[in-house]
C-alpha cells in the first residue's frame, strides 16, 4: 500500500495533459481515523470550545453554568425580562392546571398527582434546561402511553397502590433513559424517528385520545378500556340508548364548543391568545359553579371528586428496585422517555428557531432526565415539553425559563389551598378541555406538505396514524420508527444514479433528466453516483451501471451511433466506499473490459481515493485513469484514438 501511495504521490507535484491530479488526502493511523470518527459521532459540536486558554476557576465556572443555564440567563436578568415571565407563567399555569387533571385520568393517575409533576418538574428544568420557550408538565401523549402500558400490568381500580408504585418506576426509568442519552451524547438516536412519521403519530395518538373523552363527554358508565377507534365507536355507540347523560352531554357539548370557539379566535388574532389560554380555566369555574348549585351530580353528571391537599409527598420508597415489575417498569419507562424526548426536543427546536438562538440537544436531554428522575422521588408522573403550553408561553412573551417556576410556584399554591374547590368539576368539561388541546396535534397543512413533496415520507406518516388509530400507541410509535429505518436502509440499497450530458457552449455536465438540452458525449456514457457505495448496494451499482450501458447501446444502434468506448464514474458525490464496493468496483472493471470499454473516475472524496489507493485499485485501473473533473476525463477520451481501448 505505502507503495502505491508514494508511487500516486510522486505524480502530484506535476500536472499533466489533462490538468490537476485528484489529490489524495494525508495518511492517518487506526487510532487517529478513530478518534476522528468518535469525535464525529459524538462531539460534533465540540462543546469543550469555550474552555480553551481559560483558567482553571473560569473553566470550573463555565462547567457549573453548561450543567446550569440559570447561572448563565439568571447574571442578566432584570425586572423587564421578569414582567413577561410573570405574565406568560401566570397564563401557562391557568392553563396547566385543568390539562393536568385531565392527564392524570389519562396516566389513570389522581388528579392531584399531575398537580405535583407541574409543581417539582418545572423547578428542575428551569436550573437545567437550555430553552427559554418550553413549558414542562404532563402532556397527552405521554400520559396516554403511560396509561395503557401500566394498565396492561396492574388494574388501577383494583390495586391503586401497586399501579402508583410501577408509574413512579416507569418515571424514574425515563429520567434514566433520557439523562443517560444525553450524558453518552447518543441525541443522534431521536433522529431516527422522522418529522413524517411524528406528525403522522401525532395525529394518531390525537384522534385515540380525543376517541378515549368521549366517555366523559357523554357520560357513559360502561366504556371499553380498548384504545382503537373500532373498539371505542363500538362502545360509544352501542351505549347510545340507554348509556348515555343527557346533561354530561349538554355540559360536555356546551363547553367544548366554547373552548374551540376561543381557540379559533386566537388562531386569528394572535394578540388574543390569551382568550384560548385561560378558556379551560373559566369554563372549569363556571361549570364546577352550575354543578355546585344545581346538583346535577345527583342526576348522574360525574364529577372530579375529592382531591388531596398539600405539597408531594416522598415515592422514593415506592419505586420497584427488584422483583418483576421493576423490569415491567423499565420498559414502560424507556418507551415513555423516548416518546417525551423526541416531543420536547421537537418543541424546543421549533421556538428556538423562531427566536434565533441555539439549542443544545444533549443539555436538554440530561435536564429532562434529571427533572423526571427527581419527579419520580416526589410522586410526580413522566413530564416533558407541552405543545400547547409552550406555544402560549411563546405567545405571552416569556423571556426565560422563569416562567416555568412562576408556573410551578401557582400550582403549589393551587395544591396547597384551591384542590377543594376542583371537588365539583363534571368530568365532561375535563374532556372538553383534553379534546381541545389535542386538536392542534393533528397538522393537516403539514401532511399535505409532506405528500407534495415525498411520497415515501408520507408512507410513514400514515403507517403511524393507522398504527395508533387502529392498534395502539405503542404499535404506532412502532410502526413509526420502523418505517422510518425502512426508508434509510431504502435509500442506502438502491442510491439515486444519474446519466450525465454536456450543458452546451459551456464546461459543465448535468443530469439528463434535469436538464433535457444536454447533449450525450459521442462514444463516452457518463454516470454520477450520489451516495456512498457500501456492501448493501455496490451491487445494484454495478448492475444499474450495465443496465445503463445496455440501454445507451440499444439507443446508439437505433440511431446509427458509434458504440460506448468509455464509461466515466462521477465520483464527487461518493463519501466513502467499503471492501465489498471496491471488490465490485472491480468486477465492474473486468467485466467493461471483456467489452473493450475503458472505466475513468473522476474526483473520487479523500477517504474513498484513501481507501482505492490501500486496495491496490488504483493500479489495476491506471493512475491515468482518474481525473479531476468530468471535463478532464471527456477531453482525454476523445483525444485517443479510436480503438485505443482495444489494444
Amino acid at each position: 500500500m505505502e507503495n502505491n501511495r508514494a508511487s500516486y504521490e510522486a505524480k502530484l507535484d506535476n500536472t499533466n495533459s489533462h490538468g490537476y491530479m485528484v489529490g489524495v488526502p494525508p495518511k492517518r493511523n487506526v487510532l487517529e481515523e478513530f478518534a476522528y470518527a468518535f469525535r464525529e459521532t459524538f462531539f460534533h459540536d465540540d462543546p469543550l470550545y469555550h474552555y480553551k486558554d481559560q483558567p482553571k476557576r473560569k473553566q470550573f465556572w463555565l462547567g457549573l453554568q453548561n450543567l446550569f443555564p440559570i447561572l448563565e440567563w439568571g447574571k442578566q436578568y432584570n425586572l423587564i425580562k421578569f414582567k413577561g415571565d410573570l405574565i406568560a407563567g401566570l397564563t401557562i399555569a391557568s392553563l396547566c392546571i385543568p390539562q393536568d387533571i385531565g392527564y392524570a385520568k389519562l396516566a389513570n393517575v389522581p388528579p392531584n398527582y399531575a398537580l405535583y409533576t407541574s409543581f417539582v418538574t418545572p423547578l428542575v428544568y428551569a436550573a437545567m434546561g437550555s430553552s427559554r420557550d418550553i413549558a414542562i408538565g404532563p402532556v397527552a401523549v405521554v400520559s396516554l402511553l403511560l396509561g395503557e402500558a401500566l394498565k396492561r400490568e396492574i388494574n388501577p381500580k383494583k390495586h391503586p397502590n401497586e399501579y402508583l408504585r410501577l408509574a413512579f418506576t416507569a418515571t424514574f426509568f425515563a429520567g434514566i433513559t433520557q439523562a443517560a442519552l444525553g450524558f453518552l451524547r447518543l441525541g443522534f438516536l431521536v433522529d431516527f424517528l422522522s418529522h413524517a412519521a411524528v406528525v403522522g403519530f401525532m395525529a394518531g395518538a390525537a384522534i385515540t385520545i380525543g376517541l378515549q373523552q368521549l366517555k366523559g363527554l357523554f357520560g357513559i358508565t360502561n366504556f371499553t378500556t380498548k384504545t382503537d377507534i373500532v373498539s371505542v365507536m363500538h362502545s360509544v355507540f352501542g351505549n347510545i340508548h340507554h348509556g348515555w347523560n343527557w346533561q354530561t352531554v349538554v355540559i360536555g357539548m356546551t363547553f367544548l364548543a366554547f373552548l374551540l370557539t376561543t381557540k379559533y379566535i386566537a388562531s386569528k388574532k394572535k394578540n388574543l391568545f390569551w382568550i384560548a389560554a385561560v378558556a379551560p380555566l373559566i369554563s372549569v369555574i363556571v361549570s364546577t359553579f352550575c354543578v355546585y348549585i344545581t346538583h346535577a351530580n345527583k342526576d348522574g353528571v360525574k364529577i372530579v371528586g375529592h382531591l388531596d391537599q398539600g405539597v408531594n409527598p416522598p415515592s422514593l420508597q415506592k419505586i420497584y428496585w427488584s422483583g418483576p415489575q421493576l423490569v415491567n417498569g423499565a420498559k414502560i419507562g424507556v418507551m415513555a422517555g423516548l416518546v417525551g424526548l423526541t416531543e420536547a426536543i421537537a418543541i424546543g427546536r421549533t421556538f428556538a428557531t423562531l427566536k434565533g438562538y441555539q439549542l443544545d440537544g444533549n443539555k436538554e436531554m440530561m435536564a429532562l432526565g434529571i427533572m423526571n428522575v427527581a419527579g419520580s422521588f416526589t410522586s410526580c408522573i413522566v413530564a416533558t415539553g407541552s405543545f400547547s403550553r409552550s406555544a402560549v408561553n411563546f405567545m405571552a412573551g416569556c423571556n426565560t425559563a422563569m416562567s416555568n417556576i412562576v408556573m410551578s410556584l401557582i400550582t403549589l399554591l393551587t395544591l396547597l389551598v384551591i384542590t377543594p374547590l376542583f371537588k365539583y368539576t363534571p368530568n365532561a368539561v375535563i374532556a372538553a378541555i383534553i379534546i381541545n388541546a389535542v386538536v392542534g396535534l393533528i397538522d393537516i397543512k403539514a401532511a399535505a406538505r409532506i405528500w407534495k413533496v415525498d411520497k415515501l415520507d408520507f408512507l410513514a406518516l400514515m403507517g403511524a396514524f393507522f398504527g395508533v388509530i387502529f392498534r395502539s400507541v405503542e404499535i404506532g410509535l412502532l410502526i413509526a420508527v420502523a418505517i422510518s429505518i425502512a426508508k434509510i436502509l431504502f435509500q442506502v440499497m438502491r442510491p439515486r444514479m444519474a446519466l450525465l450530458g454536456n450543458l452546451p457552449r459551456t464546461g459543465l455536465y448535468r443530469n439528463i433528466e434535469q436538464y433535457p438540452e444536454a447533449v450525450r458525449v459521442p462514444k463516452v456514457l457518463i454516470i454520477r453516483v450520489d451516495a456512498a457505495i457500501y456492501f448493501s448496494n455496490s451491487n445494484y451499482i454495478k448492475e444499474r451501471t450495465l443496465r445503463y450501458l445496455r440501454d445507451e447501446e440499444d439507443l446508439n444502434k437505433e440511431h446509427g451511433l458509434p458504440r460506448i468506448e468509455y464509461i466515466i464514474f462521477e465520483m464527487s458525490a461518493v463519501t466513502d466506499i467499503d471492501t465489498t464496493g471496491i471488490h465490485e468496483l472491480e468486477e465492474l472493471l473486468k467485466v467493461l473490459k471483456k467489452l473493450y470499454i475503458q472505466l475513468e473516475l473522476v474526483n473520487p472524496g479523500p477517504v474513498v481515493m484513501d481507501k482505492l489507493l490501500a486496495a491496490g485499485y488504483i493500479d489495476m485501473i491506471g493512475q491515468e485513469h482518474i481525473f479531476l473533473t468530468v471535463g478532464d476525463a471527456v477531453a482525454c477520451c476523445s483525444s485517443k484514438p479510436k480503438d485505443t481501448v482495444n489494444a
